[in-house]
Formats: structure tokens, sequence, C-alpha cells
């Protein structure tokens, strides 16, 4: 039998602790739904409360620096014309009834991500950035909006965010995570699980020299239709047009 505490003092354990307050608790795999929801809620309420409705989403490569190699600076330098221009043009300037349309969002990083955050933030306008927690700490670009820059740790709420808003998605230069995310909201097309989002590749030769899209369809691994998912821009201009015919314009 336990002996009694001392001086009538009850002795207290880690079930006596507030459950919100309890961090044992709250990170046990027991928990681990509460946290996919929470994840989504934060993020939820702050893009409600800026009043945002939809976004146009923007990938491209962490790694591309602006003093780079020639190349590199060009895809930099039209990756922050096109945050400008979709910031201009769509609507993410104005509120609409309280609303705001085609908000730039990226994975909120550096290189590519940040040029386009850059130019919504030349533009005026906001920028929203759905970082990620990674072993090697990724820093937030400086030209997110503050109130509108998140951190996930599950990767699948941050891929929730990037698409359920998402009314265009125009892509630049990448490696694997860009590549991902450009084939995670393929698959989602064409399966019919999301609307039609229009798919812009930035700078076609780069592109067709990654990727023979024709080998998938004479190999039956896609349907010949499904190439019509994807659009190739040569830069900025090009790809917000493609996206103005597709009707990703100012809502009135």
């Amino acid at each position: 039998m336990a002996s009694p505490p001392r001086h009538g003092k009850p002795r207290q354990g880690p079930s006596y602790r507030l459950a919100l307050f309890d961090r044992d608790f709250l990170l046990s795999p027991a928990m681990r739904g509460v946290r996919l929801q929470i994840e989504t809620e934060k993020a939820e309420e702050a893009l409600r409360a800026w009043g945002v409705r939809s976004t146009i989403v923007v990938f491209g490569s962490s790694r591309l620096r602006e003093d780079g190699p020639p190349h590199h600076a060009g895809w930099y330098a039209e990756a922050r014309a096109f945050g400008r221009i979709a910031s201009e043009r769509g609507g993410a300037l104005q509120l609409v009834a309280g609303l705001r349309d085609n908000v730039i969002a990226t994975g909120g990083g550096p290189g590519l991500m940040e040029a386009a955050c850059r130019g919504a933030h030349d533009a005026g306008a906001p920028a929203i950035g759905f970082n990620i927690r990674l072993p090697h700490e990724q820093q937030p670009n400086p030209y997110t909006t503050p109130e509108l820059t998140f951190q996930f740790h599950y990767f699948a709420i941050r891929k929730l965010h990037l698409a359920m808003r998402a009314r265009a998605l125009v892509v630049f230069p990448g490696g694997f995570g860009t590549l991902d995310e450009l084939f995670e909201i393929l698959t989602l097309r064409q399966a019919g699980r999301m609307g039609r989002v229009p798919v812009v590749l930035v700078d076609e030769a780069y592109w067709r020299r990654l990727i023979n899209w024709e080998v998938l369809v004479e190999e039956g691994m896609i349907a010949p239709g499904d190439m019509e998912l994807l659009h190739f821009a040569a830069g900025a201009e090009a790809a917000w047009h493609l996206l103005d015919d597709a009707g990703v314009r100012l809502r009135a």
C-alpha cells in the first residue's frame, strides 16, 4: 500500500493536467487527428479574416536566386513579373463584398516562390506563404504578408490549403518539390476531384526537356485528352493571358 501524502498535500500526476496544456498528451499518436484539424483550422481562420476567397498558386524552385546564372535570373524575373501582373489584374488588390480573389499563394520559401510573392508585394497586394517545417528549417521569404504566413507540420494539410482555393496553378522550373505539387494538381484534375483549374508551365523548353509528355500518351499511361490539362507559356505576360482566356480574372 502506498504511503499517504505528507501534510495532506494531494499528489498530482500527468492525468491531472488540463488536456489543453498537456503537451505529452497533445503530441501523442492518439491526438494526431486533432492536430490535423488544428493545423487546418488555424490557417482557415486567418484566410477567412482576410477575405481570401481564391488564390493563384505559384510553384517553382527554392534554390534559384536573383543574382544566379543568367537563365536562373531570368526565371526569377519572370516569376516576380507574374506575381505583380496577376495581383494587379486578378483582383487581389480589391475587396469585393468583403472578399478577395486571385491572391498569390506559394510554398512560402525562397527562390521562385520568393519572386512571385515579391511581385505581389511590388503591386501592394497580399501574398500567402504556406511554409512547411523541415529538418533543415525552411525560413519564410520576406515578401509574404505576415498575417498570411503559415507553418505546417503535415504536408497533407499544406497541400490541402494550396489546392482548396486555387483558381489557377502556374509552375516555374523546379525540382522534386515542384514536380510533386504539379503532379498532385494534375492528378486531381484528371480524376475529376478538382474544378477546371488551368495549369500553366512557364518556359516550355525546360518542361519538354525535363519530361517527354508524349510518351505517356504513346504508352497508354494517360488519355490523349489529358494533355489538354497542360498549357505552356514563354513568360509572365503569356501565362497571364492563358489564365485570362480561361476566365481567371477579377470577379464582378
